[in-house]
């Protein structure tokens, strides 16, 4: 009978060793974001500064949300960074943005400075639909109808970045999707401006993600995209580390086999399962 030498033996079972390390850590450091405590990776702290650390939430009062994504990045010295990303509408600043929520043990974390303290965050929002678009094609005074965060009946396109983008007046076409339009005086009835988030994020959704140059503004560009998940099972009310998501997640970070994408609980991260925006 061949014998296996003590030396493969011995590699064998660091090399499992160190991995399982990596994934602890890995899950570690999304349960300190889930807790919102600086991650293990952020900066040292010091008296001038603010240190947030977000996690992925699809039920967020303030934000009302349409799609979202989970990516995951490797590098060759074991580098790894998951970046989630969520688009919606932002009810407090009036804008259609993306959040990108970046945890890793390579995250240039970004920095925004107000009244002399600097706020270091993992977070990164890219606007979609500004303030001024949205004060633009809002309903008009003297319509009979709701003003606040509904759509005129008039507008024909809408600027999203750059582009205008024919705008779709037919509710039905929102309500075939799932989305909910109120009626006003009469049974009329207006878009508001989280529905059109929605229904974008329902027939073009290409059109309100990240491109890969803006998920990738706060991580090394040599790192590899290892998968993008678009369809998974969130709860907001468990700790990562204990939940099959993440855990295969982490499992796919340090072997960088997709494979081990194999969920067992339904998806839920569609946004209709959520209750979001609503404050």
């Amino acid at each position: 009978m061949r014998q296996i030498p003590l030396i493969a033996i011995l590699f064998a079972l660091f090399f499992c060793k160190s991995q399982n390390d990596t994934e602890t850590e890995i899950l570690n450091q999304l349960d300190l974001a889930f807790n919102g405590t600086p991650g293990t990776y952020f900066p040292q702290k010091k008296s001038n500064e603010i240190q947030y650390n977000f996690f992925l939430n699809l039920e967020h009062g303030y934000f009302m949300t349409a799609g979202n994504r989970i990516h995951l990045y490797g590098g060759d010295e074991g580098q790894w960074a998951i970046v989630f990303e969520k688009n919606g509408y932002q009810n407090r600043a009036m804008r259609a943005e993306i959040e990108l929520n970046y945890i890793g043990d390579c995250i240039n974390y970004p920095v925004e400075r107000y009244s002399g303290i600097n706020h270091i965050s993992n977070t990164n929002n890219i606007v979609l639909i500004d303030s001024d678009e949205f004060e633009r094609i809002e309903n008009k005074k003297g319509s009979g109808l709701e003003i606040f965060e509904h759509i005129g009946e008039q507008v024909k396109e809408i600027k999203i970045r750059d582009q205008f983008i024919r705008f779709n007046n037919n509710y039905r076409d929102y309500e075939k999707t799932g989305i909910k339009i109120k009626s006003f005086n009469g049974g009329r009835k207006l878009i508001g401006f989280g529905d059109l988030v929605r229904y974008y994020n329902e027939i073009n959704p290409a059109l309100l993600y990240a491109s890969e140059d803006e998920i990738k503004m706060h991580i090394p560009k040599k790192l590899k995209k290892i998968m993008t998940i678009d369809k998974f099972h969130y709860d907001g009310t468990i700790l990562p580390s204990k939940q099959n998501t993440y855990k295969m997640i982490a499992r796919i970070l340090v072997s960088g086999d997709t494979t081990y994408w194999k969920p067992v609980l339904p998806f839920n991260n569609h946004w209709s399962y959520w209750e979001s925006g609503d404050l």
